[in-house]
């Protein structure tokens, strides 16, 4: 895909980003998660993302990185993009860029650089050597120690006719609200909060017509059924599916540092697909908490179906 068709099709539905198998050693386990990814393409998304922050890609070796992107467009085998997750220093993330255009990826998800604090100036160079690096559509992950303005991203986009997505996980309105403003249809945005589901009603308001689920793992039917509802503002729907699955859900995942990850982890466990443990430093939930997620999943209406499958 060119960067225009891959950031159309993001646009165009709900988003799934797998989380990464692991074995009982640690290893990543490419047969378990390309039967994962099939069973997410089974249902009706828009793009798959390998090895993003729901799939770990923090703990990855560049070698395993790769390793999950390859199993991702295998899986994938034409049917959606997968877009590739690239991070960490800027000789890292080009390299990754490169890897993920190599094996086959139709785009690539820069995530922060780690631990740096840095100016506007030194990331918005760190994000120009990526774009320049690949010819795959770029999206820049917006959070932590990675925060563009409007004005630095306007440059950049200048610059960088494959900068082509902007996902949102700062959750600050007054700066969505200048960049949506500022940039138009120029970017396609991405919901990026954790447990997107929460703040995908009034983000619709600013343009971000998709997120991120990782919800989605576990219980797709529930997912897309909570999208749908948000794509026509259906208030009362959405209220409602916030109120009897995500908000007690958001309680257990604020029990523990890191549980954004490991809660989605205990979700395809619940349902019979187990993906393996987290990797260090995050720790997976306690038993009862393992055993309190499944009795939430049990609940909904479309948590027995999924469990199933």
């Amino acid at each position: 895909m060119t960067p225009d068709e891959m950031i159309q099709q993001v646009g165009s539905g709900l988003l799934s980003f797998p989380v990464t198998h692991f074995d009982a050693s640690g290893a990543f386990d490419p047969k378990a998660y390309q039967a994962h990814c099939e069973w997410m393409l089974s249902f009706d998304i828009a793009a798959l993302f390998a090895a993003g922050g729901t799939g770990e890609f923090f703990s990855l070796a560049p070698d395993e990185v790769e390793a999950v992107v390859r199993a991702a467009v295998e899986a994938a085998a034409g049917k959606r993009p997968v877009i590739a997750g690239a991070g960490h220093g800027t000789a890292i993330a080009t390299d990754l860029a490169r890897r993920a255009e190599r094996v086959g990826a139709d785009g690539v998800l820069l995530l922060p650089p780690y631990l740096v604090n840095s100016s506007e100036a030194g990331l918005s160079a760190h994000v120009e050597a990526v774009c320049k690096s690949t010819g795959l559509g770029v999206i820049v992950y917006n959070r932590d120690n990675a925060i563009l303005g409007d004005e630095a991203l306007a440059r950049l986009c200048e610059r960088c006719p494959n900068l082509v997505g902007f996902k949102d996980g700062v959750g600050d309105i007054e700066l969505m609200m200048r960049i949506y403003a500022r940039m138009g249809d120029r970017l396609t945005y991405v919901g990026g909060l954790p447990t997107a589901e929460t703040y995908a009603l009034p983000y619709l308001e600013m343009g971000v017509t998709t997120y991120s689920s990782a919800i989605y793992n576990f219980m797709p039917q529930w997912a897309l059924s909570f999208y749908a509802a948000v794509r026509r503002r259906d208030h009362d729907t959405v209220m409602q599916m916030l109120r009897d699955f995500v908000l007690p859900y958001i309680t257990i995942r604020n029990r523990g540092r890191g549980y954004a990850v490991s809660i989605v982890k205990a979700g395809v466990r619940a349902i019979g697909r187990p993906a393996g443990p987290v990797r260090s430093p995050l720790v997976d939930l306690t038993a009862s908490e393992q055993m309190e997620l499944e009795a939430l999943i049990a609940k909904q209406p479309s948590g027995i179906p999924a469990r199933a499958a």
